[in-house]
């Protein structure tokens, strides 16, 4: 292990602003892989996610001095991107809007899986597929606590922390989202039955 990669992400940062392009090359390459998936769960479809990792990292780039050394990078740049991903979702809506898009969307129904599996596990990746349309049709508060939780495993505090809510808020918003989701894999369920 070289220094590099025993140094802290505040202290990578500071070294970042004070000029390091490598600094801060070290901290995406850290946190790039996890916040994908993040995003990538939250969008529901693998190009838009790669394009707002993208952008996320652009604006803590640009917004490195606001960084808060006495506060987790991974929160930080998590805020951004979700940040991000509702920004998108708004943009979205109004094209759908002004052109009578479907609000389902075609590109999460046609999202491809990310990681293509053998024959043995086409029925688990058709699942999988299920649960991230029916994911993405979620509203925000419950979506985005839900992803925190569930599947970025963060605790409720820490979730409450990075949407500005409450743990207990946290509690009610991902119980109401799993019952929702499971209504939507219960239609689903039917409507791909023969």
């Amino acid at each position: 292990m070289t220094g590099s990669d025993e140094e802290s992400d505040a202290e990578l940062a500071r070294r970042a602003l004070g000029g390091e392009d490598h600094a801060f090359t070290q901290l995406m390459r850290r946190h790039k892989e996890w916040l994908y998936r993040f995003v990538r769960r939250y969008v529901g479809d693998a190009d838009s996610a790669y394009e707002i990792v993208q952008e996320s990292f652009v604006a803590a780039w640009r917004n490195l001095g606001r960084y808060d050394a006495g506060r987790s990078f991974a929160s930080w740049i998590r805020a951004i991107a979700l940040n991000k991903c509702r920004d998108r979702g708004r943009r979205e809506a109004v094209r759908r809007a002004f052109f009578g898009a479907d609000p389902g969307g075609e590109a999460v129904a046609a999202a491809p899986d990310p990681q293509p599996r053998a024959d043995s596990g086409l029925i688990a990746a058709e699942q999988r597929r299920a649960l991230d349309r029916a994911i993405a049709l979620l509203p925000a508060k419950l979506k985005e606590p839900l992803i925190l939780t569930v599947f970025e495993e963060l605790s409720q505090q820490a979730a409450g922390e990075v949407l500005g809510v409450s743990a207990k808020t946290i509690e009610t918003r991902v119980y109401r989202a799993r019952r929702r989701l499971a209504e939507l894999l219960e239609v689903e369920d039917l409507v791909g039955r023969p």
